[in-house]
């Protein structure tokens, strides 16, 4: 059992720690009105609005957790060279996070996910997106990006966010892979089904129980700990990663690596809202990984983090004082 002087040293390790992060990025909007008649031209609601909110979203959610920890933080990415690019990298530097690395591309759009809210609920989602891979040529400039980022800081971890929409091609993954090996960076990846092969070779590979399902298109029982246990030891054995952890809902998150395999089992909470907590996860579990902590503890403390944050409304990063405080609670009680 650690002490709480132990847990304390491994969350003041965290600000050491240089990460990248490489993947999908968006912005994801908000507006909020007040609905009060019907639209005489259709069936339709008139909403007036009294409020509107941009956020950074996708991959750039990771880094603005790893951001809240207290590492510092490198996001590379496409954005389009268009008013939604300049307001994510805007919303970036106000929150201190490494923008040099974003390419800015005369043809795909910035992905906007808009959403339109009213009495609390949410009535309609607008999405302006390209979802096409990028080209080879952008591809290796991503790489580059990668090259010249590690040249210049002391990168301690690499995570790959898979959002589907087009910039991690299957090339690209097993490129930025290969040049973080050869520097001895470990790779954390939260993968989609689209490229769930394509991570081979990764430190950390990080799919929720649904996207472990379909990737291996196995029958896998998510109440049975031996039966996620075959599953992930099928997934390590496939693609020579080094260790694997999947997210399990309400039944917490099992791990297998070559110092801890089991099951963490999920904390009663007051569940909000789920949704970013994927991305929280893997955010903690890197820097677990980059300060080079046991992985029972990254377990521990990713498992704790994503259910801190589904008792929050909204895609929000987690806090650094209420995980601490809850680490102590848990892991020294």
């Amino acid at each position: 059992m650690p002490t709480q002087a132990q847990i304390e040293n491994w969350f003041q390790r965290f600000n050491d720690q240089h990460i990248v992060v490489i993947g999908d990025v968006m912005v994801d909007a908000y507006i909020w009105g007040k609905v009060s008649r019907i639209s005489p031209e259709a069936p339709v609601p008139i909403i007036n609005i009294t409020k509107r909110e941009e956020r950074p979203g996708g991959a750039a959610n990771v880094a603005l957790n790893l951001n809240a920890l207290g590492a510092s933080t490198h996001i590379i990415a496409n954005v389009g060279e268009d008013i939604a690019g300049d307001s994510f990298i805007s919303l970036l530097d106000q929150q201190g996070i490494y923008t040099e690395g974003i390419i800015r591309s005369k043809n795909r759009p910035t992905t906007v996910k808009t959403r339109i809210i009213s009495q609390g609920q949410q009535m309609l989602r607008v999405d302006e997106e390209s979802t096409k891979y990028i080209s080879q040529q952008e591809a290796e400039t991503l790489v580059n990006q990668f090259k010249a980022t590690i040249a210049k800081y002391p990168i301690k971890a690499l995570v790959l966010e898979d959002y589907n929409k087009g910039l991690l091609s299957e090339w690209a993954i097993s490129k930025l892979i290969e040049v973080a090996n050869e520097n001895k960076i470990p790779v954390t990846v939260d993968p989609k089904k689209d490229n769930f092969f394509a991570y081979k070779n990764a430190t950390l590979f990080k799919p929720n129980f649904k996207e472990l399902v379909e990737g291996l298109k196995e029958e896998i029982d998510v109440s049975s700990e031996d039966s996620v246990h075959h599953a992930l030891e099928s997934l390590i054995a496939r693609m020579n990663i080094k260790s694997a952890m999947v997210t399990l809902s309400e039944h917490g998150v099992q791990c297998f690596a070559d110092d801890y395999t089991g099951r963490i089992p999920a904390h009663k909470r007051e569940i909000s809202d789920v949704s970013g907590a994927g991305d929280t996860v893997i955010a903690v579990a890197t820097l677990c990984l980059a300060a080079k902590l046991p992985s029972v503890i990254m377990c521990e403390l990713s498992n704790l983090a994503g259910g801190l944050v589904c008792e929050e409304v909204g895609v929000v990063p987690i806090k650094k004082d209420k995980l601490l405080k809850e680490a102590i609670r848990v892991l020294n009680a």
